[in-house]
């Protein structure tokens, strides 16, 4: 009896221990999660690559800002771009339009008055008629005051049209000075006719020399 006692504590002792040893490892096993074991360095220089990458996909071009005021006010894209001689052109250009609009719409409306006051037959705004159309109005003479409406109107509309055309070129012509803008032109362009010398065929000759700019020649080598 003593023995088989003592073999059963050791076959109790050895499966606590079993136990023990079982938890301990997974306790210290090491978590393999990339989320978690993953430097925070590299997640945030993803980001600011990703933000830099954003912010330089909208910047603005030259060309599209001065387009853009050129739309927004005639003769802003002109400012942006330095040409401020141009800008009694801009407004020039725009005032001739706005003007005949102007005028257009006011015969317009005295017309427009005028026939109705005749076509109603309302003598008593006989002398609110306006007084260049009154002998229309007098004599009778519907088919002229209509005529008269009629081409104001279309008048009107064609100043509208001017107006918008000539709006649109002042955005055309401030985009293409921001286009031209750091484009070089330089006077030292010169064509020259000089004695040269071809190494292919071995020969002396004349050749053209072309100079663009000071640091810029194309020309033959020269004969020896």
């Amino acid at each position: 009896m003593p023995l088989q006692y003592m073999l059963w504590m050791f076959f109790l002792a050895f499966c606590v221990q079993s136990a023990s040893a079982q938890n301990d490892t997974a306790i210290t096993k090491p978590t393999t999660d990339s989320s978690i074991t993953a430097p925070a360095h590299i997640a945030s220089d993803s980001l600011l690559k990703s933000i830099a990458v954003a912010d330089t996909s909208k910047k603005r071009s030259p060309a599209g800002t001065a387009a853009l005021l050129s739309a927004i006010l005639p003769g802003a894209g002109q400012v942006y771009n330095k040409k401020y001689w141009k800008l009694p052109l801009v407004y020039g250009a725009l005032a001739f339009p706005a003007y005949t609009f102007a005028d257009n719409l006011r015969w317009f409306q005295r017309t427009r008055f005028a026939y109705n006051v005749l076509a109603n037959k309302d003598t008593a705004n006989y002398k609110n008629v306006y007084v260049q159309l009154q002998p229309l109005v007098k004599r009778g003479d519907k088919s002229g005051l209509q005529n008269y409406r009629n081409d104001f109107r279309r008048n009107v509309d064609y100043s509208v049209l001017a107006f918008i055309l000539l709006w649109g070129l002042n955005v055309v012509d401030a985009t293409v000075d921001a286009h031209l803008k750091d484009f070089n032109i330089t006077d030292d362009l010169s064509l020259q006719i000089k004695p040269g010398y071809m190494p292919i065929a071995n020969t002396a000759g004349i050749g053209l020399v072309l100079n663009i700019g000071k640091n810029h020649t194309n020309r033959l080598s020269p004969g020896r």
